[in-house]
């Protein structure tokens, strides 16, 4: 079955920490030079000090962009976050929630995760909901049960929203460790993802984009890609590199 005919790949950045003005230019000019004509969508998630940068370079062209996380609120005494409607300012589309990092290094849970997926949504943008499992949790047997939890708290507090939303699927054991899961393994993972969304909205499951996050690279791209229920990428270090991004945009 061709993926690109039911739902069209998306090719997803995350520059994490990542950036400076003179290197950003470079890398924002090679993408946009090499971005049309491809079938795939390509957007770029990048450090908040950077999106008016990212705003003015990308501006007209089939690029997106985004940021890499929003505040639960709306406004307020937050020193230090950022809102949706911040984000809105900047002409974003997506914005990332629940990377394994938030998680991970700033505590993020679940609910918060369900809560920041809600806030986007309130104000216009896609959130890109990032579920996965540890290798303690893989070597464990607990894939299934740990990505379902998190899949299902935020499905459960978007209700009729389900199809607004993007989801990538990220083992935390293979982001940036160079270790990646076979197409195989990672289609498991997202078929069962898709069962989930099917079962909640048979309508809306079918049409939600799920994303591979764990270390696709040019090299690797097609054949993740190839799977039926691997509808994109979230890219890590290979965003960073305008021929690496757009190869693995051209693989989609």
């Amino acid at each position: 079955m061709n993926q690109t005919t039911r739902r069209r790949a998306l090719i997803a950045g995350n520059w994490k920490m990542n950036g400076g003005i003179a290197a950003n230019a470079v890398l924002l000019e090679g993408i946009r030079s090499g971005a049309n004509g491809l079938a795939a969508e390509l957007a770029v998630c990048v450090p908040a000090p950077y999106l008016a940068q990212v705003q003015a370079a990308l501006s007209g062209s089939p690029v997106a962009w985004g940021g890499q996380d929003l505040s639960l609120h709306a406004s307020g005494a937050y020193t230090g976050e950022v809102s949706g409607a911040m984000l809105r300012d900047f002409d974003c589309q997506f914005v990332i929630v629940g990377h394994s990092e938030r998680r991970s290094l700033h505590g993020e849970t679940d609910a918060i995760v369900a809560d920041k997926a809600r806030q986007a949504l309130a104000c216009g943008l896609t959130p890109i909901v990032c579920v996965g499992e540890t290798l303690e949790e893989r070597e464990a047997g607990h894939t299934d049960s740990v990505v379902s939890r998190q899949l299902m708290a935020v499905v459960s507090a978007l209700g009729q929203q389900l199809a607004k939303i993007v989801i990538a699927y990220e083992p935390v054991w293979a982001i940036g460790t160079g270790k990646t899961a076979t197409p195989e393994m990672a289609q498991q993972v997202h078929a069962q993802m898709r069962a989930l969304l099917v079962g909640v909205d048979p309508v809306a499951g079918r049409g939600v984009r799920l994303l591979y996050g764990g270390s696709m690279k040019p090299d690797n791209a097609r054949d993740l890609l190839a799977m039926d229920d691997i509808d994109g990428g979230l890219i890590g270090g290979a965003s960073l590199k305008a021929d690496d991004f757009l190869a693995i945009a051209k693989a989609a």
